[in-house]
């Protein structure tokens, strides 16, 4: 975790950061978490799937049900948690503007799969784009926040202007897979001519199907980007 400057004590102290797990303001003073909420969380483990990497229930397994009979754009990816251990945390992080969680769960990120992100030395990390009206609604992007901090810690590059969210899809909660495919065409655009990236990461704050993430690796591919990964905070159980 990065040391605060002064601006971010003296708002801490007007206005009190919230913890991400049971959302009163944190204790002890200046920590991301509450003391006794640390252990409320608990991180993917091995075994999980080497494509999207949702934890599985055997060891012998290689790929989850989804991605063995789907086939995705991405190279591969990885999450910090299960959706269900954080769903209420999240739902505050994405809609009711607890912004500051993402300097405790980026910190996690680099902790858990910092080597992982090193290992395919990306070039950029991309976050998934909202739409603007949605943007003008919630006040920012909770991607776009997640992955200023873990580029920050890691001193990685954040490119938010390569990919514009030019479709305002409906909520993909309770669709189909074949629905959430056609609910993502044409939904993203690149907006530069000159793309020189290899590599990048995408960040998002949850993984279900992979939809959202396909529907972005389909518009980079066409401008040459070679590797693409993902890094998701919480990933779902797909349909």
């Amino acid at each position: 975790m990065r040391k605060k400057t002064f601006q971010g004590i003296l708002l801490d102290i007007f206005y009190p950061r919230r913890c991400p797990v049971c959302d009163k303001a944190v204790k002890p003073f200046g920590s991301l978490i509450c003391e006794t909420c640390k252990e409320e969380l608990g991180y993917i483990r091995a075994p999980y799937c080497t494509k999207c990497g949702k934890e599985l229930d055997r060891e012998e397994s290689e790929y989850c049900g989804d991605c063995m009979h789907r086939r995705h754009l991405f190279d591969s990816g990885r999450a910090l948690y299960a959706y269900k251990d954080i769903a209420d945390s999240l739902y505050r992080f994405k809609y009711k503007g607890r912004r500051e969680y993402a300097a405790y769960y980026a910190g996690c990120m680099a902790e858990q799969l910092g080597r992982w992100i090193a290992v395919h030395r990306p070039d950029a990390l991309v976050p998934v784009p909202i739409h603007d009206s949605k943007r003008r609604v919630r006040g920012y992007n909770q991607a776009e926040a997640l992955a200023r901090e873990l580029g920050e810690i890691m001193n990685i590059p954040v490119e938010t202007k390569l990919v514009k969210r030019v479709r305002k899809t409906v909520p993909m909660k309770d669709l189909s897979v074949s629905e959430r495919q056609n609910n993502l065409k044409r939904a993203f655009k690149i907006c530069r001519n000159d793309v020189k990236l290899d590599t990048i990461i995408i960040i998002d704050d949850i993984y279900t199907t992979g939809s959202t993430i396909d529907a972005m690796c389909y518009e980079l591919r066409k401008v040459g980007v070679k590797k693409i990964y993902f890094a998701a905070l919480a990933i779902g159980k797909g349909l």
